[in-house]
């Protein structure tokens, strides 16, 4: 056994915290710092690239003198020095995880191979690892990787909210405390579930996708590539979309025959759910009690049975519910029922609005303008994103709250796009007005005219089911069914 100098031990104990804080984090900024030896840098990504190039000039020191092998120490050196090598050996490979994310999404639902597997295997090995270990963390490297990747890159923004929101996403996936997701919990996250609430076009649906796509996939050695690609892990159901008499089928599946209509047998999301992903049930807070009832009894005993049949199924994976109804007065008016709630909630997430992240930070605007730019024309778009920013700030003002968050300046920076400027559109709610007067002086209105003739007046003043239903407290289909009356 050999033992570090005081300084190497100091070193590799703050690679060691390094490897334990959450990258979003305010102390991994610090202990990046550190490890750079205190040089302040520009970005993220030079902050980083310095931190990398230090503890490989420390290790690969260590490995001249033959010390890089966690069999040369013992009790507590060990103990640092197993998470610090690990770290190291991450990190010398982060090109080759991040191209095979890229060459997964390429190869679709089949399995991509990974070339530099071997490679990878043979530096852990190399580094007093046992084969049995390596393996897993080649899986675990992968899981990291990937999770950063679709936390940093598929939710755009630098504000304090945003920063404050990916440290949540992160904790979802890895825990508080990433060495008790390494040692107990790693194969057991099925049995945390999450609820994310928010607005309408906050971003829970890119938020529940990073989650999804994000858990442990082991390697197969045999077949040298990963047991399930990444790309299949994540499946969404939006339940307001569909009638409720459709609903459980969905959820659930159905046999042939089970009901006019059902041609041929249909497997539904907890059929088709990944053992190493993720399930979102959108617009959770519009199911009805019976069917929160029977959701409750599947999430307790992790069973189904498809419509018309006797026979119960398993499914394994996480479930992810979002929603943008007000629970907490769902659950006061008996219509979102606390069993199932708490069933739920291992960890509630609320995903900041476009116009708090916006008071957060002004450039977060600019930000998120040369995403959309990206996407929408795939190439370098900063000369086009700042015509365009600058040209929103002119349409709407500093003040503009973003009624549709971030889905809204989507479309602001296409239309601006197609006609130079954007102009929000205020919906003429003059027709329901009168309509209402009318019906008010005559006298001769029901309760359920009365209902319907204010649901159409809001929907026409927000433009969305969901939004009436926050207002009016009612059920989603309550309120389709009332505006569809009222327009007739």
């Amino acid at each position: 056994m050999r033992h570090l100098t005081t300084s190497q031990r100091v070193f590799f104990q703050q690679v060691a915290r390094a490897a334990f804080a959450n990258p979003f984090s305010a102390e991994r900024l610090d202990v990046d710092t550190t490890l750079a030896g205190g040089r302040s840098a520009a970005n993220r990504i030079e902050r980083v690239e310095g931190m990398m190039a230090a503890v490989a000039r420390e290790v690969d020191a260590l490995e001249r003198n033959g010390l890089a092998d966690i069999r040369r120490y013992d009790n507590e050196e060990r103990e640092y020095m197993r998470t610090a090598l690990l770290f190291d050996v991450f990190h010398r490979h982060i090109d080759a995880l991040d191209n095979h994310i890229a060459e997964q999404v390429r190869a679709g639902d089949e399995p991509a191979s990974t070339p530099f597997a071997p490679r990878l295997r043979d530096d852990l090995l190399r580094r007093g690892f046992s084969s049995e270990a390596a393996l897993r963390y080649l899986a675990i490297f992968f899981q990291i990787r990937r999770a950063f990747y679709f936390i940093d890159r598929g939710l755009a923004g630098q504000s304090a909210a945003m920063r404050t929101f990916r440290e949540r996403l992160w904790q979802n996936v890895f825990t508080r405390d990433i060495r008790w997701y390494d040692e107990y919990l790693s194969d057991r996250m099925e049995d945390f579930s999450t609820l994310l609430l928010g607005e309408t076009g906050t971003g829970k649906g890119a938020a529940a996708a990073a989650i999804g796509r994000s858990g442990f996939i082991p390697f197969d050695p045999r077949q040298g590539r990963f047991k399930q690609s990444f790309t299949r892990a994540f499946i969404a159901l939006n339940l307001s979309q569909f009638p409720e008499t459709l609903v459980e089928s969905e959820l659930f599946g159905h046999r042939k025959g089970a009901f006019t209509g059902a041609v041929e047998n249909y497997q539904g999301i907890f059929a088709r759910s990944s053992p190493y992903g993720a399930i979102l049930l959108d617009e959770v807070g519009d199911v009805a009690v019976p069917l929160q009832i029977k959701l409750l009894r599947v999430l307790q005993e992790r069973r189904f049975t498809p419509v018309g049949s006797h026979e119960a199924q398993e499914f394994r994976g996480r479930v992810i519910a979002a929603t943008n109804q007000p629970l907490a007065e769902l659950r006061r008016a008996g219509r979102f029922r606390d069993d199932f709630y708490y069933r739920l909630c291992s960890d509630v997430i609320e995903v900041p609005t476009l116009s708090a992240r916006l008071r957060d930070d002004s450039a977060e605007l600019d930000i998120l303008v040369r995403e959309i730019v990206r996407r929408v024309i795939a190439s370098d778009p900063d000369e086009l994103a700042e015509n365009i920013a600058a040209r929103i700030r002119k349409s709407v003002g500093a003040e503009y709250t973003w009624p549709g968050n971030v889905r809204e300046l989507e479309q602001a920076v296409r239309q601006i796009m197609l006609t130079g400027a954007y102009s929000p559109q205020q919906p003429d709610t003059s027709h329901t007005t009168s309509a209402f007067a009318a019906l008010w002086q005559s006298g001769s209105w029901t309760a359920t005219d009365l209902l319907a003739a204010y649901c159409r007046h809001l929907y026409d003043q927000l433009g969305t089911y969901e939004e009436v239903a926050r207002r009016t407290r009612l059920d989603r289909r309550t309120v389709k069914k009332y505006i569809e009356r009222a327009a007739s």
